[in-house]
């Protein structure tokens, strides 16, 4: 009876730690102010990191603000005529589901013009997901030499890359939950 307890407590614990960790994050728009009026959001956007998977929640005076999400053609002419989608519940919560650019602005007249406008672009992997390896030059073969730029512009150095959040990945916690599963399985027939 020992052993068996001892078993499930083992196998649970190894259950636990090899369960995949996926994050996702929620920004509060405009952090402390909200979606408001006076608030530099290409400013609060600029330093932040935008992937698959995370969320963006808008809290304001529905009795002063709405919110909807538009065209890139609309969020230019500050148009809320042919709005995606219209939010008026002062805590709306927008799922970033997809890789592209979002568009949202208030509709309330002047407010747009006067800044209350946000546009995020999103990476099509999920937070916490593995990236891509670089493919490797063949065996055999000898690494090609990068040709120089024919313009005398000097090159734009990249943006740093994200710093790695410890997640695993969804598919990599799969594998790695079944091969638990099987030992679980395993465990309890000895």
């Amino acid at each position: 009876m020992a052993k068996a307890i001892a078993m499930v407590a083992s196998s649970f614990l190894i259950l636990l730690l090899a369960s995949p960790s996926v994050f996702a994050t929620d920004y509060a728009v405009g952090d402390s102010s909200g979606w408001s009026l006076g608030v530099d959001y290409t400013t609060w956007a600029s330093g932040k990191t935008f992937k698959v998977g995370d969320t963006l929640t808008f809290n304001y005076d529905s009795s002063t603000h709405q919110l909807d999400e538009v065209s890139e053609s609309d969020y230019k002419s500050c148009s809320s005529s042919n709005a995606i989608n219209t939010h008026n519940d002062g805590n709306t919560k927008i799922t970033l589901s997809k890789a592209g650019s979002y568009y949202f602005l208030c509709p309330t007249v002047g407010h747009c013009g006067g800044g209350m406008k946000l546009a995020v672009t999103v990476s099509g992997s999920s937070s916490g997901s593995p990236s891509t390896p670089s493919p490797s030059t063949p065996s055999g073969g000898s690494p090609s030499t990068p040709s120089t730029p024919s313009s005398s512009t000097p090159a734009t150095p990249s943006s740093p890359a994200p710093k790695d959040s410890g997640a695993v990945g969804v598919s990599s916690g799969v594998t790695q939950l079944a091969l638990v599963g099987s030992a679980l399985v395993l465990g309890f027939m000895f």
